[in-house]
């Protein structure tokens, strides 16, 4: 396989003139006055597979398209990988985790210098030519004093994407359709805040001392698993190789990650960077492709000892299936959603209205914990409704490059139809449009932000989930109609509730059956917080210290006490 070293050479315009056309309710390109933002060019650096520390070619030498969502132009050719790539990516991670560093050093974000002067000291109070010391200082000086421990790099990793974030910024725009200012804020603000929060959990790893019923002395240790299987979506690709590679790399296991074949860009980039921090060879590595093969090779993978995936539930269920078909390794979903959002009569309407707004139309809908399902008790009904619709007149629709603009294209032409074709299938099924419902512009992928009222429960639109910038509004009398309105899915991802009522909030809080529910607020991640579904919207928890056990092992060592005084 060739290798890549510095740069792949392709130079996309990032920057673009906003288009000017006004196309209804809500879809006002950016640029009115004319005005556009300057055009910016943007290096495309790194295009080849990533697998031991190199870039490389694909086994096969095939390539495939990634596009500009603004346009559907050609950004850059990526390496495809498949089967044998995965294969070769794992025979890397595993030389990594078996007999490389990674796993054997400490978890400390203390600098290694710090390690070997501690040692040093130690050593000064026994006597030169001692047997302790000379044993000491040959078998644990040397190491001590070139090991680098996982904390520090993680954070000297860190570093990096902070010195990068603006080029972070514009990869995620460019190929995700993402405003850049919320790329930049958002997007690169949450991959620092992950990386740094798992470069500090590196050392609090621990078991625990058992209290057994007999004379045995039992406790517990937790072992990293091995070779993780990361396979990441599309719609926050930074945040989410964030969110499962640094719970990885910080228990000890080293990865292999497949991005989202739509938006490879950043995930390249940011197995640089690991390669700058010091990240030893083999402990990332990133193979581009698409899910039927790159995807369930790493599924099927009999070397692969846990996998880690957000995306669709369809998907997830294949890759569950893999592993019960192959060796039976743990698998973690982070799966699809179709999140109610409830608003009380007593709520702030102001704030109702805004919260509504970001939980549907932020990232252009494309979240798994979009509050698409709008429930409003009917005494507030009919204002809100009306805030809504005034509100969002001035949502601005067109170039993510341009400040002025709210909401960029779909991430590329498939998703972009297939959000179309629910919304002609909610106008079918009898559901209003209270506005959008089109496609916006001439070119690229943008759709008018949509809201349908007079929704009925059992309607497609109501049911499932459309990943796109699309709201049903519909009304509701008691807390006892909207709890079992709010259950009435198959998915258990996220809710929000607005009331000033903390007995309703309280109640609502603990009959939801979510993996969270957010009261007076929504969106409101955190990655000190634990975040996964239940239902069909999986299992497993990114973000917080839960996040660190599915790539955890914990094995109970047990021995005899004889005479000891209790046990």
């Amino acid at each position: 396989m060739a290798s890549e070293s510095e740069s792949s050479g392709h130079h996309h315009h990032a920057g673009g003139e906003a288009r000017a056309e006004n196309n209804g309710a809500g879809c006002r390109h950016g640029g009115d006055d004319g005005g556009g933002t300057p055009k910016t060019t943007l290096e495309i650096r790194y295009t080849k597979l990533f697998i031991d520390g190199r870039f490389v070619d694909a086994a096969s030498g095939k390539t495939f398209e990634t596009r500009d969502p603004r346009t559907g132009d050609v950004i850059a050719r990526i390496a495809e990988g498949d089967k044998e790539d995965v294969d070769l990516a794992v025979k890397a991670a595993r030389e990594a985790f078996d007999h490389g560093e990674w796993p054997r050093m400490s978890g400390s974000v203390r600098a290694s210098s710090s390690s070997s002067q501690s040692c040093k000291k130690w050593l000064s109070f026994f006597p030169n030519g001692t047997r302790t010391r000379s044993t000491y200082s040959d078998r644990s000086m040397a190491y001590l004093s070139k090991m680098q421990e996982r904390g520090r790099i993680m954070a000297k990793y860190a570093e990096g994407v902070e010195r990068h974030a603006d080029e972070l910024a514009a990869l995620e725009s460019l190929d995700a359709g993402k405003p850049l200012a919320a790329a930049r804020a958002v997007d690169v603000g949450e991959c620092l805040g992950i990386l740094r929060y798992f470069a500090g959990a590196a050392d609090k790893i621990h078991g625990e001392t058992l209290k057994m019923s007999r004379q045995l002395h039992g406790y517990t240790l937790r072992e990293p698993l091995g070779v993780a299987g990361l396979i990441v979506p599309w719609n926050f690709p930074a945040i989410m190789f964030f969110s499962k590679v640094s719970p990885a790399l910080a228990a000890g296991c080293t990865v292999v990650v497949k991005p989202a074949e739509q938006t490879p860009l950043s995930a390249l980039f940011l197995a640089h960077l690991a390669k700058q921090a010091g990240v030893p060879d083999g402990v990332i590595n990133v193979v581009t492709g698409f899910g039927p093969t790159a995807g369930a090779a790493i599924s099927s993978h009999m070397d692969i000892d846990v996998v880690a995936f957000t995306g669709s539930t369809e998907v997830g269920r294949l890759i569950m299936e893999a592993s019960a078909k192959s060796n039976l390794k743990p698998v973690a979903l982070e799966l699809g959603g179709k999140s109610p959002f409830i608003v009380f009569d007593d709520a702030d309407l102001d704030k109702a209205v805004e919260l509504a707004i970001g939980g549907n139309f932020f990232n252009k809908g494309e979240a798994c914990v979009a509050g698409s399902r709008v429930f409003v008790q009917e005494g507030i009904y009919d204002r809100f409704e009306q805030k809504l619709a005034d509100t969002m007149k001035s949502w601005v629709v067109g170039d993510p490059f341009d400040p002025r603009v709210n909401q960029g294209p779909q991430v590329d032409k498939a998703q972009y139809e297939r959000v179309l074709r629910y919304i002609e299938q909610g106008k079918a099924e009898g559901a209003t449009v209270l506005m959008g419902g089109k496609p916006c512009g001439k070119k690229g992928y943008y759709i008018e932000p949509t809201i349908f009222n007079n929704v009925k429960d059992d309607m497609v639109v109501a049911r499932e989930e459309i990943f796109g910038p699309v709201m049903c509004l519909m009304k509701f009398k008691t807390v006892e109609e909207a709890i079992e309105r709010a259950n009435g899915t198959r998915y258990g991802l996220a809710a929000g509730v607005v009331t000033r009522d903390i007995d309703v909030a309280n109640r609502m809080a603990r009959s939801i059956r979510a993996g969270v529910v957010w009261v007076n607020c929504y969106f409101a991640m955190d990655r000190s917080c634990p975040f996964g579904g239940r239902k069909m919207s999986g299992f497993g928890k990114d973000d917080s210290m839960h996040a660190l056990d599915k790539f955890l092992a914990v094995k109970a060592v047990v021995t005899p006490v004889h005479g000891s005084p209790w046990f």
